[in-house]
C-alpha cells in the first residue's frame, strides 16, 4: 500500500506541474538583450500624424527611398499626394510643421536638446508651389513659428526674438538686450519649462499683426553650476544657468506686445505685483486681445486678464481662489460670441467643465459628478459642442466625451473600457484614438464624430505576436485598502509559473506626487517590460496609487497639502504591510523602488518603514523639498518659512539614521531638475549616522539617465542589487 500511494502522490505531482514545465519550454524568457539591444519589443505609433484642414487627410513622415512628408486620405489610407522630397543637401528631418494654409513647410533638423521640453534646430523653410526650399538662419534657432498668414517665422536665438520675411528673406531682430543668465525674450527660464510645461513664450494674434512674447528678467535669481567630465581634458566644464529653490527669489517676468507694422513694443499691464507667475497666455477669439493669466506666488488665486493690444486697456474678466492650488494648462478655450470662453475648475470638488461669460457675468458647469475632466480637445463651432475625454466610469481610465454648451447631452463617443489618447482632426470629423488596455496592446484607430470605427492605422499585431513567445504575465487590477479603508487602486505582476503555495517576494513600484497616476487601464504602465523580467525572475511586481494620486477628485488628490512624503508614504508602508500579510507571499522580503518623486518616496519608505521594507532603490530622488524648485514645492507647500515642520518633517536626510535595510541610491550627476546636491546630502547624513549603504552615480547624465547602453547599465545594476539582498 505505501510504494502503490507514493507511485499516486508522484503522478499527482508531476501532472500538477506539467503545465508549468510545458510553459518553460515553450516560452523563451524575457532578457535585457531582448529590451535593451534586440528592442523586441518595439510599440509601433503613427509618427508624424497631422490632420489636415479639410479633415479628410493628414500628412507624416515617411522613410521609403529617402525622407519625405506624404499626404493620405484619412478614410482608407490611401497616398493622394507627395508634399516634399528630402534633398541629399539638408540633414535628416528630425519634425515639421504647415503653415495655416499648407502652402509652407518648416522642416526641423540637426536637434540640440537643452532641457525637458526646449531645444535647438537648424530650420528651413519650403515653398510647396514653388519648391523653393531655404534656410532661415544661418544658426539653429529655437521655436520657430509661422504666423497665421504663412508670410512670416518667429524665432528666438540667444535669448533675442527675431522675424524672418519669407517674401524679402530679411530678418528683422525685435529685442537686444537678450544676455545669458540675465535676460530672456520670448523663450522660458528653466522653472518655467519645467513646471508650466512650455517653452516657446510668444504667440501671433490672429492677424499676424501683433507678436505677443514674454520676457524673463532672470537677473536676482541665484546660480546653480553643474560640472561635466571629459577624459580629454584635466578639468571638468562648469554649466551654470538659473535655478529658484524653494523660498528663493524668481524671475521678474513681463508681457510685451510688438506691432508689426510700426515696430513699437508695448508693455502689458500685469499689475504692481512682480512676485507672481504668468503661466499661460493666450490671443482672444475676436479683436487683438490678448488674455493673460495672473497667478500668485501660492498659486491659489487665478486672474485672467484682458489686454486691448490696439487700446492698451486692461480688465479682469476671470477670478478663482483656492484653499490649496490651481492648476495650470491649456483648457481654456474662447468662444466666437467674443465674450465667453469654456474652462476647467475643480471648486465643486471635482474637475468640470464651466462656461462663463465675462460681459454678462454668467457662468454655467457644463459637467457634473463625482469624476475629473482630464483634457479638453477642442470645441465644434457649428455643432456647438466641447470634446473632452475623463475617467468617468473608472478613475485608472479614459474616454471620449462630448457635451454641448448648454451643458446638455453629455454623450460618450468611445465605449471600450480602457485607455483612449484621443487626438482630434481639423473640423471634428474624425480623431485619432490610441486604444490599448493593461493587457492589451494599443491600436491606433480612426473614427469618427460619432466614435465608429473608419479603419486601424496600426494595430501592433508584430508585437503581440511576439510577446506570445515570451514569459510575460497578465497584469491584474485590484484594490488594496490602505490604514484608513480608503480604496487605492493598484495593478500586481506574478510569475509566469506562479504557485499559490510558495513563498515570493514583493517589489512595490510608485511615483506617488500630487495628481499622478502610474495605475491605469493601458498598455504600457511603467518600466513594464523590466517589471515582467523581474516577475519571471521570480518576483510579485505591486504598483499602488496611494493618497494625494489623480483621478478621484480634489479632496484626495490634496490631502498631502502642506505634507508632501507623509501621507503617500503612509499608504507605501501599509501596502507593504498588506501585501505581507497574503498566505503566497515572504513577508520578510518586501522592497520598494522608485525614480525622481518615487525616489523620494522609496528614501522614506526605506527610513520611517525600516520594520516592513527589507530593500529600496531610489534613483534621483529629492531628499528635501528644500532643494527643488520654488514654483512645484511651493504649489504644495508653501514658502519654507512658513512650513518648516512640512519640509523637514518629512526629508529623507532628516531620517537617516533609522535605516535598517539594504539602499541603493542612484543620481546622474548632471540632473538640472532633482540636483545631485540631493543624494549628496542624503549620503552626508548616512554617513554620519554610520549606516551601510551602496550608491551608484553617473556622470554627465540628467535626470532620466539615459544614452547609450546607459538606461541597460541602470538597470542591470538595480537587478544585480534586487536579486542579492530581496
Amino acid at each position: 500500500m505505501t510504494v502503490l500511494f507514493n507511485k499516486k502522490k508522484w503522478l499527482y505531482l508531476l501532472l500538477l506541474s506539467l503545465p508549468n514545465l510545458l510553459f518553460a519550454q515553450t516560452k523563451k524568457p524575457i532578457t535585457f538583450d531582448a529590451i535593451y539591444k534586440e528592442n523586441a519589443f518595439k510599440i509601433k505609433s503613427v509618427d508624424g500624424f497631422n490632420a489636415l484642414n479639410n479633415g479628410k487627410q493628414y500628412s507624416k513622415i515617411d522613410n521609403l527611398l529617402g525622407q519625405e512628408i506624404n499626404i493620405y486620405d484619412l478614410a482608407n489610407g490611401k497616398k493622394a499626394k507627395n508634399l516634399f522630397q528630402k534633398p541629399e543637401s539638408i540633414p535628416e528631418i528630425v519634425d515639421y510643421s504647415l503653415s495655416d494654409d499648407e502652402q509652407k513647410i518648416l522642416l526641423f533638423t540637426d536637434k540640440t536638446p537643452i532641457y525637458r521640453h526646449s531645444a535647438l534646430y537648424a530650420v528651413w523653410i519650403y515653398d510647396i508651389k514653388t519648391q523653393e526650399l531655404n534656410s532661415i538662419n544661418a544658426e539653429k534657432v529655437m521655436h520657430a513659428t509661422f504666423n497665421p498668414q504663412g508670410t512670416k517665422v518667429a524665432f528666438v536665438q540667444n535669448n533675442n526674438l527675431f522675424i524672418y520675411d519669407l517674401q524679402s528673406q530679411k530678418t528683422t531682430r525685435i529685442t537686444n538686450d537678450g544676455l545669458a543668465n540675465h535676460i530672456i525674450n520670448g523663450n522660458c527660464d528653466w522653472v518655467y519649462e519645467e513646471e508650466f510645461a512650455f517653452t516657446k513664450a510668444f504667440e501671433w494674434s490672429p492677424d499676424g499683426k501683433y507678436l505677443a512674447f514674454y520676457k524673463f528678467d532672470e537677473s536676482k535669481v541665484k546660480d546653480y553650476t553643474i560640472q561635466f567630465y571629459d577624459e580629454k581634458n584635466n578639468y571638468p566644464r562648469n554649466y551654470t544657468y538659473k535655478y529658484p529653490k524653494a523660498g528663493e527669489d524668481n524671475s521678474k517676468v513681463s508681457i510685451h506686445i510688438y506691432n508689426v507694422d510700426n515696430a513699437q513694443i508695448n508693455t502689458a499691464k500685469t499689475g504692481e505685483e512682480t512676485d507672481q507667475y504668468i503661466p499661460r497666455v493666450k490671443w482672444a477669439r475676436v479683436g487683438n486681445n490678448l488674455c493673460i493669466y495672473r497667478l500668485n506666488r501660492l498659486q491659489n488665486k487665478l486672474e485672467l486678464l484682458l489686454e486691448n493690444a490696439e487700446s492698451g486697456q486692461s480688465e479682469i474678466i476671470y477670478s478663482e481662489e483656492s484653499p490649496y492650488y490651481i492648476d495650470i494648462n491649456d483648457n481654456l478655450s474662447f468662444l466666437p460670441d467674443g465674450h465667453s470662453f469654456i474652462l476647467n475648475s475643480e471648486k465643486d470638488g471635482y474637475n468640470h467643465l464651466y462656461r462663463w461669460d465675462w460681459k454678462n457675468k454668467v457662468g454655467l458647469q457644463l459637467t457634473h459628478g463625482n469624476w475629473d475632466v482630464d483634457a479638453v480637445l477642442g470645441i465644434d463651432e457649428k455643432a456647438k459642442v466641447v470634446y473632452y475625454t475623463a475617467g468617468m466610469d473608472l478613475p485608472t481610465e479614459r474616454k471620449l466625451y462630448q457635451v454641448n454648451w448648454n451643458g446638455e447631452k453629455n454623450k460618450c463617443l468611445t465605449a471600450e473600457s480602457g485607455m483612449h489618447d484621443i487626438t482630434p482632426c481639423y473640423g471634428f470629423q474624425f480623431f485619432l484614438d490610441k486604444y490599448s488596455r493593461i493587457n492589451d496592446v494599443p491600436v491606433f484607430k480612426l473614427i469618427d464624430a460619432r466614435g465608429k470605427l473608419v479603419r486601424v492605422l496600426e494595430d501592433n499585431i508584430a508585437l503581440k505576436d511576439t510577446m506570445t513567445n515570451y514569459q510575460f504575465s497578465k497584469i491584474e487590477i485590484l484594490k488594496i485598502p490602505n490604514e484608513n479603508s480608503d480604496s487605492l487602486n493598484a495593478w500586481m505582476i506574478k510569475p509566469p509559473d506562479f504557485d499559490p503555495n510558495k513563498k515570493y517576494p514583493v517589489l512595490l513600484y510608485q511615483y506617488s506626487g500630487p495628481g499622478s497616476q502610474e495605475v491605469m487601464d493601458k498598455f504600457p504602465v511603467g518600466n513594464y517590460f523590466w517589471h515582467q523580467m523581474m516577475a519571471q525572475k521570480g518576483y510579485v511586481i505591486v504598483c499602488a496609487d496611494g493618497i494625494g494620486t489623480g483621478g478621484r477628485g480634489r479632496e484626495f488628490k490634496n490631502k498631502t497639502y502642506l505634507n508632501l512624503g507623509k501621507y503617500e508614504s503612509d499608504d507605501q508602508i501599509y501596502i507593504g504591510k498588506y501585501m505581507a500579510a497574503q498566505t503566497f507571499v515572504d513577508k520578510a522580503r518586501i522592497g520598494i523602488w522608485g525614480w525622481s518623486y518615487g525616489g523620494f518616496m522609496s528614501s522614506i519608505c526605506i527610513l520611517k518603514g525600516a520594520d516592513v521594507f527589507k530593500t529600496a532603490v531610489a534613483v534621483a530622488p529629492v531628499t528635501n523639498w528644500r532643494f527643488y524648485d520654488n514654483i512645484y514645492t511651493e504649489r504644495y507647500m508653501r514658502q519654507p518659512k512658513d512650513n518648516p515642520e512640512g519640509y523637514d518633517g518629512n526629508a529623507p536626510e532628516k531620517m537617516a539614521a533609522k535605516l535598517k535595510g539594504k539602499f541603493l541610491v542612484i543620481h546622474g550627476l548632471a540632473d538640472d531638475n532633482v540636483h545631485f546636491q540631493n543624494s549628496a546630502v542624503l549620503t552626508n547624513e548616512l554617513i554620519k549616522a554610520n549606516k551601510q549603504f551602496e550608491s551608484e552615480y553617473y556622470p554627465n547624465k540628467n535626470h532620466s539617465i539615459y544614452g547609450g547602453v546607459t538606461r541597460e547599465q541602470l538597470f542591470r545594476r538595480i537587478t544585480s542589487f534586487l536579486e542579492q539582498n530581496l
